[in-house]
């Protein structure tokens, strides 16, 4: 009987914990956490601890920061007995638990994804405005390998679609007869186990929100350059119309960072019969400041915390549709000098610009481009005590000081 292969992955439940970003023996976070999920020897070779980023119980199996996985010392046994030329066990340190812990590194890539045995194909074009990734696979559903060209391989990784982890068929029943905890498995063999009706919504769904995003890239082009270098991770889930969050950066011509979200225009995902433009809005914020890895930067998560707020709540997006709107997010993470007295940071939504644009169509309907300015704590003051109209004159003394829709996290309040 041919071998069936297995998508291994974390089983996300709540009340258990989640590991943060891998750092050094100093506390360093790593300065390149995706090299234990990219199938070859990890480079880094010094001691690596984890956070715990979300308390909770401890699992056998379990998906740290950057999908890494995290095995205990009886799920490393098992995996060194049943697959040792494929795999690399990196001990590591774990915040107050004892351990012994590993990260499972995959150490072969194979190509062998059947695309025309998948579903819900989909590759980088030229439309979306970065080059290194043309032709390469964007997205992908129900994915199928083609077993012939798997050999002797155990445990490993599809060069075409990296982020995942196969485990042979043995190794998925041992883990099982085990009572392995945390892992969830997913056939990469096998015939589709989504039926046609299913697989037709999806299909549609998909070309929706092809539409879209190609027609926002569009938009984001030409305001700056696009680079893979500025990548941000998305996340899947949560309250945007696609159930999907996602965000671009450009670098501007005058050097600075706008960095926007790119799917609170996505059409709804539970109307296929025509194109809609989701909440009608994305959000923009923009800096002059020196980022580094962007997606580690203050701005981004600031600005993952107000798109969540603005998703969440349609009072906030009614209010928005009314002019501009002031609101406070929680300050964690971000700079001191941005920070409340009640660990807050305050941004003011809506300022108007003529270095972007206020509007852009999509297939599915106009869209409005709202900037997210961060606040200084006196400002943020002054606007509560001040009431009604109050951010208004705000934006009125920000022209009059020269200043426009950028954000830093410092600088002299248009305020006493």
């Amino acid at each position: 009987m041919e071998m069936q292969y297995f998508d291994l992955h974390e089983h996300v439940a709540e009340g258990f914990w989640f590991l943060g970003h891998p750092l050094d023996a100093q506390g360093r976070e790593l300065d390149d956490p995706w090299q234990f999920r990219v199938g070859g020897l990890a480079h880094f070779k010094g001691k690596i601890k984890f956070p715990v980023d979300v308390e909770g119980a401890s699992r056998d199996y379990s998906h740290a920061a950057f999908s890494t996985p995290v095995v205990n010392a009886r799920l490393a046994a098992l995996f060194q007995e049943m697959a040792p030329n494929d795999i690399e066990l990196i001990p590591v340190e774990i915040d107050s638990h004892a351990g012994p812990y590993f990260i499972l590194n995959a150490l072969r890539t194979i190509p062998c994804v059947d695309t025309e045995a998948s579903s819900d194909v989909v590759y980088w074009t030229e439309e979306d405005g970065i080059p290194e990734k043309v032709g390469t696979l964007s997205f992908i559903s129900e994915m199928r390998i083609d077993t012939s060209k798997v050999g002797d391989a155990k445990v490993f990784r599809p060069s075409e679609w990296d982020v995942v982890l196969i485990v042979s068929e043995d190794i998925k029943d041992a883990m099982e007869r085990a009572g392995i905890t945390g892992a969830k498995f997913e056939a990469v063999t096998g015939p589709p186990t989504v039926d046609p009706a299913r697989r037709a919504e999806t299909k549609r769904r998909g070309e929706l929100w092809d539409q879209a995003r190609i027609a926002r890239h569009a938009v984001w082009r030409g305001l700056g350059t696009m680079s893979d270098d500025f990548y941000i991770p998305p996340v899947v889930g949560g309250p945007w119309p696609g159930k999907r969050q996602c965000w671009e950066s450009m670098r501007r011509t005058d050097g600075g960072m706008l960095i926007v979200t790119d799917g609170l225009s996505d059409p709804f995902s539970a109307i296929l019969d025509h194109p809609t433009a989701g909440f009608g809005l994305e959000l923009a914020i923009e800096t002059p400041e020196p980022l580094g890895e962007v997606w580690k930067s203050w701005p981004v998560h600031l600005l993952e915390r107000v798109a969540y707020e603005v998703a969440e709540f349609e009072k906030l997006r009614v209010s928005l549709a009314n002019g501009t709107l002031s609101m406070e997010v929680d300050g964690v993470g971000m700079p001191e000098t941005l920070v409340t007295p009640e660990g807050r940071v305050a941004v003011l939504i809506g300022m108007e610009t003529d270095s972007l644009p206020s509007r852009f169509a999509l297939p599915g309907g106009e869209v409005r481009l709202l900037t997210v300015k961060v606040l200084m704590p006196a400002e943020l003051k002054w606007l509560l005590q001040q009431g009604k109209c109050a951010a208004a004159e705000l934006i009125h003394r920000f022209k009059a000081a020269g200043e426009t829709h950028l954000s830093r996290s410092w600088r002299q309040p248009v305020v006493s």
